[in-house]
């Protein structure tokens, strides 16, 4: 079971779509998110509980709808075996939170060759203040 329902005691309110993506494991609708075409630099926030996940700098246009990273932050991220819809995938999760995220799939650019396909309402941008 997800922890996130104790982590936004610390002020973080869920949409229901957030509800439904970090909670329940759902999928956002892809081409849905904003943070798609966020090309400054900054870092990406889990939306359930603000733990730091990707810095801009990995975020790749993968042309699948969804923001895509090659590198998540330093064990920012846990990963399980998903074998919903008949098919094997790794999903990827917050650390912190336990929020699901996305699926992790070996089709990304280098350095890692990792394609960290995320839910973009499952994030937050925070811009760098310069």
């Amino acid at each position: 079971m997800s922890d996130i329902a104790s982590s936004n005691k610390v002020g973080r309110t869920l949409t229901p779509e957030q509800h439904r993506v970090l909670v329940e494991h759902g999928t956002e609708r892809p081409g849905s998110s904003p943070l798609n075409h966020e090309k400054r630099p900054g870092e990406f926030q889990c939306a359930g509980c603000g733990a730091e996940l990707f810095d801009a700098h990995t975020k790749f246009d993968s042309g699948t709808g969804w923001p895509s990273f090659w590198d998540t932050k330093p064990g920012a991220v846990t990963t399980t075996t998903d074998t919903s819809h008949g098919m094997v995938r790794t999903e990827f999760n917050c650390a912190r939170c336990g929020g699901h995220l996305g699926h992790v799939f070996n089709d990304g650019p280098g350095p890692t060759g990792l394609r960290y396909c995320t839910n973009g309402c499952a994030l937050d941008f925070k811009p760098d203040a310069k």
